[in-house]
């Protein structure tokens, strides 16, 4: 992609800026219509009651994994110049920030990126909770709770193992990768049509997994043409909503770029969306204890979306596309976690899990 008659007429920020807001708006708008959501697909796997939402996650999912490696291989995309590749990175963390990150996710009712869609249609649960995750993420990065990321990001790193690419340790061909790819978006076709997904809430999953290639395909042309430094990066919210709340309550227009756009950018593809099809509506916390499980959850996920390196998007998707190891760890423990968490509560409750089950 040829950025170079763009580039002459806007400043590099203003079009990172500009292409953070078109993923954004449109990962926001396909997010919404589609429900896409990895806690409610946990929940179902885990109360083996089959909807719409795991083939959703897993059409999103396969869909991003194999755009990503496809590029990849036409070198439109510059894998190893991915954070997640190209620095070293904490295995330890991402194994407990993945724990720490599924538990809050399902005592929040969501994680970071279905916070963020959520909170655009008048949740304000959502938009509470997406708050105090932001906050709990920026304390992580460089406040109170950074010598503690530190310590347990230190305990087990991939210098001592050499290296983050799974696909080298496990000596995984093109060909491989492709078909391992394939399977999970088969399996995504095949649960969807068995529970009977409308046409376009699958387009709309597809489209969402999409967005993570498109993403690195454009900061991967970035990176190549811009004068200045530009970091190679796919979707993720951890990091991203840290620095959109110091942008809110730091000096405006400063260190612009990527991400600046695509916070934003979701909230509005969401709320248009949300919009067009009548689903705007202002909802609230039930009760006290609610409230307490909520904000807890998000606490939980902001330190352990940091500890991890990514969230739900950002390791889930966008990094096990790449097959950085540490991704996978991090995927690997949102989903256990998400499991236990969703049965403890359950028996907590002292209720049937399908009396339970609401998204």
């Amino acid at each position: 992609m040829d950025l170079t008659a763009i580039l002459e007429r806007l400043s590099e920020p203003t079009v990172l800026v500009i292409g953070g807001l078109v993923v954004g708006v449109t990962f926001g708008a396909l997010a919404q219509q589609s429900r896409f959501c990895l806690r409610a697909a946990a929940l179902e796997f885990s109360r083996r009651k089959p909807s719409d939402r795991l083939p959703i996650w897993l059409l999103a999912f396969s869909s991003a994994m194999i755009a990503t490696q496809l590029l990849n291989t036409f070198d439109e995309v510059a894998a190893d110049e991915t954070r997640q590749l190209a620095s070293p990175q904490s295995l330890s963390g991402a194994l407990i920030g993945g724990l720490l990150f599924g538990t809050g996710m399902v005592m929040a009712r969501g994680c970071a990126s279905r916070l963020l869609v959520l909170s655009a249609t008048g949740n304000l649960r959502a938009l509470l909770s997406g708050l105090v995750f932001a906050v709990v993420a920026q304390a992580s990065l460089y406040g109170a709770l950074k010598p503690m990321r530190d310590w347990l990001s230190g305990l087990w790193t991939t210098v001592d193992t050499g290296g983050n690419d799974l696909t080298s340790f496990l000596g995984l061909s093109k060909a491989s990768v492709f078909l391992f790819g394939s399977l999970w978006l088969l399996a995504g076709l095949g649960f969807a049509w068995r529970n009977r997904s409308s046409l376009w809430q699958t387009i709309a999953a597809v489209g969402v997994g999409l967005t993570v290639p498109l993403a690195l395909w454009f900061t991967t042309a970035m990176s190549r043409q811009a004068f200045d430094h530009v970091q190679v990066e796919g979707v993720t919210f951890t990091g991203p909503s840290a620095d959109m709340l110091m942008l809110f309550i730091s000096a405006p227009f400063e260190n612009l770029g990527f991400n600046s756009g695509l916070v934003p950018g979701v909230f509005l593809g969401s709320f248009l969306a949300a919009l067009l099809t009548r689903q705007l509506m202002l909802q609230g916390f039930e009760s006290g204890p609610s409230m307490a499980r909520y904000l807890t959850g998000a606490g939980l996920m902001g330190f352990g979306g940091m500890l991890a390196g990514g969230c739900a998007v950002g390791a889930g998707i966008t990094g096990a596309s790449l097959f950085a190891v540490t991704a996978w760890l991090t995927l690997i423990g949102i989903w256990l976690s998400a499991i236990v968490t969703d049965h403890m509560l359950g028996v907590l409750r002292g209720i049937p899990k399908s009396l339970s089950h609401s998204y």
